[in-house]
Formats: C-alpha cells, sequence, structure tokens
C-alpha cells in the first residue's frame, strides 16, 4: 500500500521519536521526507538510516524559533522536491518541572519560544507554500486540554497550539487544506524520562506506576500509537477531519 506515493512532507523535530518514526511510516508508503531539526549529527545518522532501506530523506539544520532558518528549510525542500503536500509541525520541549513562582523566567521564554513561536514561524512560511488539497498535522498534548502542577511553561505552549491550529484551519479552507493537532497521552518516551523525574527526582518509576493508573488501557502509548495518528491525518481516509483535536492518551481523560 502506497497512501503517500510521491507526497512531499517537512517534519519538524525530525530526528526525535515521535518525528522520526512518522517519518518513516510515510517513507514506506511512498512520501518524500525533509527532516528539520536543531541536531544535525543527529539528522545525519537518521538519513543515513532511512537510506539503508531505500527511503527518500533529505533534511535541514534548523533552530525553529529563527524566521530566518524556518524560512530556508522551507526552500531546502521545495529546491529538493519542488513542492510541499504534507506538514508535520512537530518540534517541541518540555521545560523543567517547577511551580508558577519558582520557575524561570528565562525558561517559560525557551518553552514559548520552541513550541509556540516556533509552530507559528512554520505556518507562517509552510501555509503558502503548501499544495492545495494538503494536510497539516501539529503536535500539543492532553498537557493542551488540562492543567499540570509545575508544568507552567509546557501546559501554556500546548494550549496555544491548539489556538494556532483552529486559525490556520479556517484560513486554509479554502484551498482544502486541512489541519489538526495530535494530542498524544503519556508516551514511553526520553520526554516522559524527562518529566517523571521532574516531577519526582529520583523516583521516576513510581510517577510512571501512578500516571499509568490513570490510564483506562493501563500502558503508556507506544511511539508507533501517535505516528499511526499522524499517517491517518494525512491519509485520504481522514478528508473530511479539520479543525480538530485527535487524543491518543488510551481514554486518560475520558
Amino acid at each position: 500500500m502506497e497512501r503517500f506515493k510521491d507526497k512531499v512532507v517537512i517534519i519538524t523535530g525530525g530526528s526525535g521519536s515521535i518525528g522520526f518514526n512518522t517519518a518513516q511510516k510515510l517513507a514506506s508508503e511512498g512520501a518524500k521526507i525533509h527532516l528539520v531539526d536543531i541536531d544535525e549529527d543527529a539528522l545525519k545518522s537518521k538519513v543515513k538510516e532511512a537510506k539503508k532501506k531505500d527511503y527518500s530523506m533529505s533534511y535541514s539544520v534548523a533552530d525553529v524559533t529563527k524566521s530566518k532558518d524556518v524560512e530556508t528549510y522551507v526552500k531546502d525542500c521545495i529546491k529538493q522536491h519542488k513542492k510541499i503536500d504534507l506538514f508535520f509541525n512537530n518540534a517541541g520541549i518540555e521545560g523543567v518541572v517547577k511551580p508558577i513562582p519558582d520557575y524561570p523566567e528565562e525558561e517559560f521564554d525557551k518553552v514559548m519560544a520552541v513550541n509556540v513561536k516556533g509552530v507559528y514561524l512554520g505556518m507562517k512560511y509552510v501555509m503558502p507554500k503548501i499544495e492545495d488539497g494538503g494536510s497539516i498535522v501539529i503536535s500539543s498534548s492532553v498537557a493542551g486540554l488540562q492543567g499540570t502542577a509545575g508544568m507552567v511553561g509546557y501546559i501554556t505552549s500546548k494550549h496555544a497550539i491548539i489556538g494556532i491550529m483552529r486559525t490556520a484551519a479556517l484560513e486554509l479552507g479554502e484551498r482544502k487544506v486541512r489541519v489538526n493537532t495530535v494530542n498524544p497521552g503519556v508516551v514511553d518516551s526520553r520526554m516522559m524520562r524527562s518529566l517523571e523525574d521532574g516531577l519526582n527526582p529520583g523516583h521516576g518509576d513510581d510517577v510512571k506506576e501512578a500516571f499509568e493508573k490513570q490510564i483506562p488501557l493501563g500502558r503508556y502509548a507506544k511511539v508507533d500509537d501517535i505516528s499511526n495518528m499522524v499517517c491517518f491525518l494525512f491519509s485520504e481516509d481522514s478528508a473530511y477531519c479539520n479543525g480538530s483535536v485527535y487524543q491518543v492518551d488510551g481514554g486518560m481523560r475520558a
């Protein structure tokens, strides 16, 4: 099955677990991938890995908080692949875990810069170039639908992303470009290891166990669970899905 044959996809946060897992799924179904990340060594490693499977992948090194870098990764993709059909606006960071009075202002600014400004800049430069009938998926989180003590930067940023998505969906509707967010719950990933330790230093396993008890399905999401939803939202199977929030949380917020 090649649902994405000759579709060109930009993926920010492309060397991360969800970004690269999604890239491989799309490439396995015929897509041409342009990875974006700030870590060039990681990008080179991922592209080398992909080429062993004969996947079509290129990359740009970019700081998503810088307008010039974002404009460049869009130009690089078009130069390499001639167009953009799909955009996974995925780069993000978690920040520290501290109550609001103790949360460092510079850390709040950093999280907002990557998670909100980075998403905004991606939309700013991709929207005029994406092909009519395309699809954009933005990584939010269940953190964008609720509060969590100690995570003001991350929570605020993931709420804001939903606002960007809804605005873009309205602006792109005439061109039949769909825009949605994927909102993972707790995912078995590096980011969750960091958050677990931040919530209870030295007792991350206890935090994990507590989270699992809140999930009706009784487990963390696998990276595949998230990338499968992203691929669905990029596919024609989701042709009438637009301006919406897609939770992948095992029933955590049921």
